[in-house]
């Protein structure tokens, strides 16, 4: 039995993971601040004697004497979404975002540094921008914009990589550094702005479908199973300083996406186009997971049609 500590483990992807550590015994520590984390995530789990949730921002120190050492860290927290309309947006909290990318990552470094535990930084396939590589693998150096409207996520997730990268190479650190792709699946909150959510609650409403620019541009689906095994097995079988893409490499025009999703919820809903894409949104998105395959035995066993299945039942029932 191992003692993990998940920041953003509320969130969508950190409270996934968090149900898969407590499951297979493990005691578990979630740190959240709910800024776009919600205890809805994790109410099935705060009856577990071995979960233990704080709402705590990590830009803050955090002790307990509750324990008295930690094994493993998985830092997740960080605002994702990239849909400036919506309230749990990057955009929408710029300044939060990079904070808990730089500060949160530095004082998570000092905590795995103190108790010698194991790290692993969730970084984002962002910190490719828009890329004029494809597929993108973990060499690739990046198309980004320094002062762009993305880029208080793009480069606060990129200097909270060099941080960690630092602690590895002057302090020994055992920090790896995983770069999160596309994910989708239940516990996604009902009002961000990303494709899933939004073609999926415009489709059972049978609202227009709405596509930004002409649906050329690309984008590779994973589902959250598939993501939280990849990050556990890259904090397992990843050695420091490693990074790692997780993602799926089924990439998809957004147009074909819109029509799978309105095909599987048999909906009315017509698809129209935006005139224009957002600033510095990326045109192809599409992971290389060669080094995952090879490493870390790891790749997407999850079809996209059988994901947006779970996905699409889950909102039925919230919507």
């Amino acid at each position: 039995m191992k003692i993990i500590l998940v920041t953003g483990g509320a969130g969508f992807i950190g409270s996934h993971l968090c149900e898969r550590l407590v499951a297979r015994g493990d005691t578990v520590i979630c740190l959240d601040n709910l800024l776009t984390g919600s205890q809805k995530n994790i109410a099935h789990l705060m009856s577990k004697r071995n979960f233990f949730f704080f709402n705590h921002d990590v830009t803050k120190p955090f002790v307990s004497r509750k324990f008295a050492k930690i094994d493993e860290i998985y830092h997740l927290a960080s605002p994702a979404d990239p849909n400036v309309n919506s309230p749990f947006s990057y955009m929408a909290h710029p300044f939060e975002t990079m904070k808990v990318n730089t500060i949160g990552t530095w004082n998570m470094c000092e905590i795995a540094y103190k108790f010698k535990a194991k790290l692993s930084f969730a970084s984002t396939s962002e910190i490719y921008g828009d890329p004029e590589v494809s597929p993108q693998s973990e060499n690739y150096r990046g198309n980004v914009s320094t002062i762009g409207p993305r880029s208080v996520y793009d480069e606060s997730k990129r200097f909270g990589e060099t941080i960690v990268a630092a602690f590895v190479s002057k302090k020994d650190l055992e920090g790896r550094i995983t770069r999160i792709f596309n994910t989708y699946g239940p516990r996604m909150n009902v009002n961000e702005g990303r494709a899933v959510v939004n073609f999926i609650k415009q489709a059972l409403t049978q609202k227009p479908i709405t596509i930004f620019g002409d649906g050329k541009q690309t984008r590779s689906f994973c589902y959250i199973d598939d993501q939280v095994e990849g990050q556990i097995l890259a904090m397992e079988k990843g050695k420091p300083g490693e990074v790692f893409n997780i993602g799926n490499d089924d990439e998809r025009t957004i147009l074909e996406f819109a029509k799978i999703i309105k095909q599987m919820t048999r909906s009315q809903s017509k698809i129209t186009f935006s005139q224009r894409l957002p600033e510095d949104d990326p045109h192809q998105r599409r992971p290389d997971i060669n080094k995952a395959k090879k490493v870390l035995q790891w790749k997407p066993k999850t079809s996209l049609e059988e994901g947006l299945f779970k996905t699409i039942n889950y909102f039925k029932e919230i919507l």
